[in-house]
């Protein structure tokens, strides 16, 4: 038995930041945010474009991709961001109401920006241990840009981040596009270091001046970039190879690398690491990070530009605060176990 993936989307709003805005908010120098933090420019969504209303434009998209109507979905898993339209709601019951899922069950599930991933690797289980489980539908929201305040220089790092929907379906023994295996790195010593100090259950209830506190802070910036610089690109390494291994395959076999935005060193740095040329990979600097969305976006764009063929092995790559470190295995094109 396998799982494989039939549709995928992505959707981002039209609003977009450009290098010149993000300078003009940060004191950086545009080069500098073009070509160090490799931002061009980034989409931003805009009112009415909520966390869930994104999502489900990708959710759409997917469905359409797979040739498949909602009704045909037996369980989605919400894997996008925790910042959603309304506090302890569930986004992908809403989504599989629009959808017409109606026959559907759902929950919601994170891994910061390694969520899709990590919901891949779920979702293939259920799929495979639960016989009345055939089609599912993984889709994620994300505008955490709304979490980030410009003017913060430790958080300076995260200017990258704006706004976007991806959805995939997958589905049991479809013969193509086959979801192999994952691997997980964490690191829980980083789960304070970066954080929203307000609007959460420490502080409640809210206090009239925390609205101004609603955006991440870096409490001990010299400890947060020494504990990122000795464990960031190590895990990195390591959840590729690692699923690699998993999958049967070395380390050598990858073909395409859709891999989450971060600045263009780093971006280069894994190339480096893995032996890949530039054009096995898509770097994001024209769209920023979308958070858990980088992935299916960069599959979209691969696939668009000739990059992922019939016969690619895909690495899905990412890490989300906390610290996560997610890596997926994908054989596209034809199947045959």
């Amino acid at each position: 038995m396998h799982v494989g993936i039939i549709g995928y989307g992505s959707w981002l709003p039209s609003g977009k930041m450009m290098a010149a805005d993000l300078a003009a908010a940060t004191g950086i120098p545009e080069d500098v945010i073009a070509l160090k933090f490799g931002v061009k420019g980034k989409p931003v969504a805009g009112p009415g474009e909520t966390t869930a209303f994104m999502g489900l434009a990708a959710a759409r998209k997917a469905l359409a991709t797979a040739a498949i109507d909602g009704s045909a979905v037996d369980l989605v898993i919400w894997c996008g961001a925790q910042h959603k339209d309304y506090p302890c709601w569930l986004a992908g019951l809403y989504v599989a109401d629009q959808v017409g899922a109606k026959r559907a069950w759902s929950f919601d599930m994170e891994a910061m920006c390694g969520s899709m991933m990590v919901a891949l690797d779920v979702a293939k289980s259920l799929l495979l241990t639960h016989p009345e489980l055939d089609t599912v539908l993984l889709v994620s929201g994300y505008r955490n840009n709304d979490l980030i305040d410009l003017s913060v220089p430790a958080t300076r790092f995260m200017l990258d981040i704006g706004s976007g929907g991806s959805a995939l379906v997958l589905k049991k023994n479809v013969g193509r596009n086959a979801v192999l295996a994952s691997a997980f790195r964490g690191d829980g010593s980083l789960s304070e270091m970066c954080i929203v100090p307000a609007l959460g259950s420490r502080e409640w209830p809210p206090a009239p001046a925390d609205t101004t506190r609603a955006h991440f802070v870096v409490p001990d910036e010299e400890a947060f970039k020494k504990k990122l610089g000795e464990v960031t690109m190590p895990n990195f390494y390591a959840v590729i190879r690692e699923a690699m291994r998993f999958s049967g395959l070395p380390e050598t076999a990858i073909d395409y690398l859709a891999i989450l935005h971060f600045k263009r060193s780093a971006h280069d740095a894994v190339l480096a690491e893995l032996g890949l040329r530039p054009e096995q990979s898509t770097y994001l600097d024209e769209f920023g990070h979308l958070g858990q969305n980088d992935q299916v976006l960069s599959l979209e764009l691969g696939l668009r530009d000739g990059k992922i063929r019939d016969g690619s092995r895909i690495v899905f790559v990412g890490a989300g605060l906390g610290f996560v470190w997610a890596a997926t295995v994908i054989q596209w094109g034809p199947y045959a176990e």
